[in-house]
């Protein structure tokens, strides 16, 4: 019963999180300058031209009206036609989104694979010189702005030591379809072209590098924090008294308290993932969700905006919705106070 209170509570301000994430990005849609059936037809369009393509896309109608139209719309799974390509938007997110999803998600593998580890070694050898190199490290890692990590490893892996692609997903003229996910890495495992998938990797490694490194700092510095706080604690200090080994005291009694916090702002770092990865993959050419929302803002292509904003919105609700579950599951307090609050 707790965790079901638990999990109906954490639903519910995610479904309030989104309505208000709509009303917020419709509106902001709606007063950026700009007039989207001008920009479409061009400045050679008639002014009754204009006015039809408006009376098309309902732009003449009030606010509120076009906001329940579109909200209707999106509970039916129409996010309505893209101006920039002439298709359906969702038909364009299930072409996009994978490619970004893919990315992201290989960036948090690595930033996790990468900053606990780090964090735990700090801490480990505490206010000695691998403690001062990982917080050196992860310092710089997270106040470096991400396009100049992008543009600087893209300078040095991709034309001085050239050893990793530097644009796009795969080569060119690479014989592959992926399906049925849309994931590269996934769908050449799938159809068992293992050539694909080393090349997938190889074009992957550079972006989400790109995105890591910041959140590798974040993770490794709250890690470190994380794991000095949880060794002052009575029951650590009384398995060193009772000569529990180090290696099990540290990484089965230490570590799984200690790992709530950096899990937790995983889900805040994720907001940031989806943010840099606009600039990403256009440094880039990693040809996702991302690349296309910046073609869309700069076209003012109102559909396609509210897809990408409305798309990235729902799958960070519900990484923190995981990441929220997943730690109730690690720390039973905290969905007993979640159920109780």
């Amino acid at each position: 019963m707790e965790f079901a209170a638990f999990l109906l509570r954490r639903l519910g301000w995610s479904l309030l999180v989104l309505v208000g994430l709509s009303v917020v990005i419709f509106t902001i849609a709606r007063i950026v300058p700009g007039d989207p059936a001008r920009m479409v037809l061009g400045p050679r369009a008639s002014a009754e031209q204009v006015a039809q393509l408006q009376s098309d896309l309902g732009l003449d109608r009030p606010y509120a009206e076009q906001y329940a139209t579109y909200m209707t719309g999106l509970a039916q799974g129409d996010m309505g036609k893209s101006l920039l390509t002439r298709r359906p938007v969702s038909d364009d997110m299930r072409a996009t989104f994978p490619a970004t999803l893919e990315l992201v998600l290989f960036t948090i593998a690595i930033a996790m694979a990468l900053g606990v580890p780090l964090g735990v070694i700090a801490a480990n050898w505490k206010d000695r010189w691998p403690d001062n190199a990982v917080r050196g490290v992860a310092i710089f890692s997270a106040v470096m702005p991400t396009f100049f990590i992008a543009l600087l490893l893209q300078v040095l892996a991709g034309y001085v030591l050239q050893i990793l692609p530097t644009t796009g997903r795969l080569p060119r003229g690479t014989d592959f379809v992926a399906s049925p996910t849309g994931m590269l890495l996934v769908d050449s495992l799938l159809q068992g072209r293992p050539e694909v998938f080393a090349e997938a990797l190889r074009h992957m490694l550079l972006p989400a590098l790109a995105l890591a490194l910041g959140t590798m700092g974040q993770i490794a510095r709250i890690t470190r924090a994380s794991m000095i706080d949880v060794s002052r604690q009575d029951y650590i200090e009384a398995a060193r008294a009772f000569g529990v080994p180090e290696r099990l005291r540290l990484f089965k009694y230490q570590l799984r308290p200690a790992f709530v916090p950096p899990l937790t702002i995983l889900g805040l770092e994720f907001a940031s993932l989806i943010g840099n990865a606009f600039v990403v993959e256009l440094i880039f050419s990693f040809d996702g969700m991302a690349a296309y929302g910046i073609r869309a803002i700069t076209q003012k292509d109102l559909n396609a905006i509210m897809g990408v904003v409305m798309v990235s919105g729902v799958f960070f609700v519900l990484v923190n919705l995981a990441i929220d579950l997943a730690v109730g599951l690690v720390d039973p307090r905290v969905r007993i106070r979640g159920a109780r609050a």
